[in-house]
């Protein structure tokens, strides 16, 4: 007689339904590794087309206002790629850190610091010819000061970097309403919170004539293929994947976690910092409490989706930037909530986990029973 208890053998007797099952793969899969981000955005894709019906519009629009409208003039890719520049710029820092498996989540709040110091340069420095760089420098050391403190907590204390740097964005928020409201605020802005307008000397340098994009976007593909061969080409780069991958092999060959951790902090907040200085002395052309759509969080799903490689990390800015082009054609067209944006960023990061699971996980088909 079977000795097991009644539940459990009619729990195995009890016939299985057809379905879908999920089995662990032996290693991960190379293909779905780049394929994942492909299918989530396919997937994103066909729930924006969804959204666009119940929302009363043709779901044909939806591919328009965000794929088709945006790169249909040499304008509208002129803006596309300014979009992408701070998006690349943070992103590359943040895939960094999370290759060496540090969690800096607050690239949000150094691109503000560094918005605030490159503002602080290029109102001091007027019309002198080096503004421009100063100004940009400037915005490095601002969001390395600013990722430091985050780096500090964790070194000293061991505090949680992800709460730490989380909550250092809001700070900066606060730090950046001051000052546009108090020491950097324009005497002639009628009362609004704002700089004043910095002079040409302190503007970067335009790419295009008769469009917005600047030299900022050359000195992001500069920065991606820099950490490219960091990674790929240099002892710093092995270190740093092999304490994000094996951290008790990083340990045994003598690898300093303190240095992984201030290197990836302070080259991460310094591109972040620069993402911002190149906001203000670019397109906007003075700091004002806006000087930031969310690009430091956004630039968090970029480098997931990018696969935390420098070049693949371009690519899906410049996929964010459409999603953003988009947002702002769908209000301004069709009288959509501005909010759309972030309801397409956060499909596409829902739907990136998900397809991730079919890197270490094949599906198979489960016969009834």
């Amino acid at each position: 007689m079977d000795g097991r208890p009644l539940a459990v053998r009619g729990a195995l007797m009890r016939p299985t339904m057809p379905g879908v099952a999920l089995v662990p793969r032996g290693a991960p899969s190379r293909l779905w590794t780049w394929a994942s981000p492909l299918l989530a955005l396919l997937l994103t894709v066909a729930c924006g087309m969804l959204l666009f019906g119940l929302l009363g519009k043709p779901p044909s629009q939806a591919v328009s206002m965000f794929f088709v409208e945006p790169l249909s003039s040499r304008r509208g890719v002129a803006e596309v790629l300014l979009k992408a520049t701070p998006l690349a710029l943070a992103a590359v820092g943040l895939a960094l850190c999370f290759r060496a498996n540090v969690w800096n989540i607050g690239a949000e709040g150094q691109l503000i610091a560094g918005s605030i110091a490159a503002a602080a340069v290029a109102l001091a420095g007027s019309s002198a010819g080096w503004s421009a760089p100063a100004a940009l420098a400037a915005a490095a050391l601002g969001g390395m000061l600013w990722a430091s403190i985050t780096a500090w907590l964790r070194d000293r204390f061991n505090a949680n970097e992800i709460l730490v740097s989380l909550m250092l964005v809001y700070v900066a928020q606060l730090l950046l309403s001051y000052v546009v409201h108090g020491p950097m605020k324009d005497p002639a802005g009628f009362g609004f919170p704002q700089s004043p307008m910095f002079d040409r000397a302190a503007r970067l340098p335009l790419l295009l004539d008769g469009t917005r994009l600047h030299v900022g976007f050359l000195l992001a593909l500069a920065v991606a293929a820099a950490a490219w061969l960091l990674l790929a080409r240099s002892v710093i780069g092995f270190q740093l994947r092999v304490a994000g991958l094996a951290p008790r092999a990083a340990r045994y060959a003598g690898f300093s976690s303190r240095r992984v951790l201030w290197t990836t902090m302070l080259v991460s907040g310094a591109l972040a910092g620069v993402a911002g200085g190149a906001e203000v002395t670019g397109p906007i052309g003075q700091l004002t409490p806006s000087v930031s759509p969310g690009y430091g969080f956004a630039a968090i799903i970029v480098a997931f989706v990018g696969r935390l490689h420098p070049l693949g990390v371009v690519a899906a800015s410049v996929l964010m930037a459409l999603f953003y082009i988009g947002g702002e054609l769908s209000q301004s067209r069709l009288g959509l909530p501005s909010s759309l944006t972030g309801v397409y960023q956060g499909l596409l990061l829902l739907f990136l986990l998900g397809a991730d699971t079919l890197i270490l996980n094949r599906l198979r088909l489960r016969a009834a029973a």
